[in-house]
């Protein structure tokens, strides 16, 4: 072999060892998601007066 081709093996060798890797793999323990969440609401109703005096004077309704 010449000098050049040796020389080409000798620095191109090395460097197909030098591939990078990529590895995904799922983590050993379980995820944890802590949330600490506050929900609060409000309902507005609007309703005609004919209705709210129905449910006025029959209360049993609901």
């Amino acid at each position: 072999m010449s000098l050049r081709a040796l020389l080409v093996l000798a620095v191109g060798l090395p460097l197909t060892g030098c591939v990078p890797r990529i590895e995904v793999a799922a983590p050993r323990e379980p995820i944890t998601i802590n949330m600490n969440v506050k929900i609060e609401h409000e309902i507005h109703i609007k309703v005609d007066k004919d209705v709210e005096a129905l449910l006025k004077n029959q209360s049993d309704l609901f």
